[in-house]
């Protein structure tokens, strides 16, 4: 956007014929997110674009410019005007500067500032200065109709949010959802969730955690992102010849599909280490996400099983569909990390279910929540890459088990984590309306498509 235009104007431009949203009578939200858009936070746009069809005016509000070269077709239809804080306060310090100048005299200028500098003795660090200061442009370049600020994620963001909270007077909330929860020190979480006016969380397993901090546990609330079965409509699967792909051929290797960031909470070292276990069956590993492949790449070669891995890096939402169709099985080996970083429950595995794809991960965090071990799909203890590698023999090698829990991991998604439900509630939190889009017919032909 022009730095002339306000924060959370509506001054962006969209794709002609995308629907537009109704302001609702308390005024326009503004939601901080870390980046926009991002392939990977599927689940933020997901849930941007359901509140703006339910009448939510949302003004997007970015920490960092995007970095991904696609795009997710939920981004093409989110109609919200995107706007852009400095990334590194030192490349714009004179936008920095005059929103300092605007906002210095305000009221809550001061308990802003006092917030800031407790919160610096405590995190001496270039990031906490940059959060004020994106705070203090989000603060001076606010829309005069933005009337309530949302953050996405309990850590940067929420700082942010917070800071420009005090400033302004305006109420804040957040929507926490995986590393923020388990990585934020936890004085800092205590003092956001006094301040904040409700927090969402997309697991039980967060919930309890962030309870822990709450003098009012009753500002946390359990919402399931769920999926829009919509984007996700079931192709039902074709019995293959011989009763389904078993490892013994090596000419039709059993398909193994694993789709996340290569980072260390995903493990996929340790699914390295395991599938090298099953090297006498025949399989082919296929990895999708973004990330430095680079050790693993190594691994893989040390391992002597690199000729038998595709790795296509990061990819928009449909070749992730196809992905998800041609494969046999779905391994996500989550575990936590050293840092404390850990899952929430992944959409991925969600996504995978909606296919009628088995799926075989950990119990880690919110994971155990969608998946029970044996009936809607298989689930091992995190950083136990010998219980890892049983699994994968099991499931390779026996083709009507993975039939089984993949009818069971469908019926259980379909039922109990489609997202309508989800953003129904967080409409009525935010003051916006029922479901209704400006294109009524084309709704329904999208919800009657996913039917079963």
């Amino acid at each position: 956007m022009s730095r002339r235009e306000p924060v959370g104007s509506t001054g962006a431009k969209h794709p002609a014929g995308a629907p537009t949203s109704r302001t609702t009578a308390g005024g326009a939200t503004a939601f901080v997110l870390k980046g926009y858009p991002r392939l990977s936070e599927t689940f933020i746009a997901q849930e941007i674009l359901g509140l703006q069809q339910r009448g939510l005016d949302i003004r997007i509000v970015s920490l960092r410019h995007p970095t991904d070269r696609e795009t997710h077709p939920v981004h093409r239809e989110i109609t919200a005007p995107i706007s852009y804080l400095p990334e590194y306060l030192h490349d714009d310090i004179g936008r920095v500067w005059r929103n300092w100048r605007r906002v210095r005299k305000l009221p809550g200028y001061s308990p802003a500032h006092a917030a800031w500098r407790r919160d610096l003795r405590r995190d001496l660090s270039r990031n906490r200065v940059r959060r004020f200061g994106q705070a203090l442009v989000l603060a001076g370049e606010l829309a005069p109709d933005v009337r309530h600020i949302h953050a996405h994620f309990l850590h940067t963001p929420a700082s942010v949010a917070r800071y420009a909270s005090l400033i302004t007077g305006l109420p804040w909330t957040c929507s926490a959802h995986a590393k923020d929860i388990w990585t934020t020190p936890g004085w800092e979480i205590a003092e956001k969730l006094d301040e904040l006016d409700w927090l969402t969380t997309c697991t039980e397993a967060g919930r309890t955690r962030l309870s822990d901090f709450a003098s009012d546990p009753a500002k946390l609330h359990l919402v399931y992102h769920g999926l829009d079965f919509a984007r996700f409509p079931l192709l039902k699967r074709k019995p293959l010849s011989g009763g389904g792909r078993d490892g013994s051929d090596e000419g039709d290797p059993v398909i193994l599909l694993s789709v996340g960031r290569l980072v260390p909470k995903k493990g996929f070292d340790l699914l390295l280490h395991a599938l090298a276990g099953s090297a006498d069956l025949h399989w082919r590993w296929v990895h999708i996400g973004g990330g430095d492949r680079g050790p693993l790449e190594d691994t893989a070669q040390a391992l002597g099983i690199a000729a038998r891995i595709e790795w296509r890096g990061a990819q928009a939402q449909a070749a992730v569909l196809d992905a998800l169709r041609a494969a046999d099985l779905f391994v996500l080996p989550s575990r936590t990390a050293a840092d404390g970083d850990q899952d929430g429950l992944p959409n991925v595995l969600m996504e995978a279910q909606s296919q009628n794809l088995a799926c075989l991960s950990t119990t880690v965090s919110g994971i155990p929540e969608l998946i029970s071990n044996g009936e809607t799909g298989v689930l091992v203890p995190p950083e136990d890459t010998d219980a890892l590698a049983a699994a994968l023999q099991s499931l390779i090698g026996d083709p009507a088990l993975r039939a089984r829990l993949s009818a069971s991991g469908l019926a259980r998604v379909r039922e109990s984590f489609g997202h309508e439900a989800g953003l129904d509630r967080l409409a009525t939190m935010f003051g916006a309306g029922a479901a209704t889009t400006v294109d009524e017919e084309n709704e329904a032909v999208r919800v009657a498509a996913a039917s079963p």
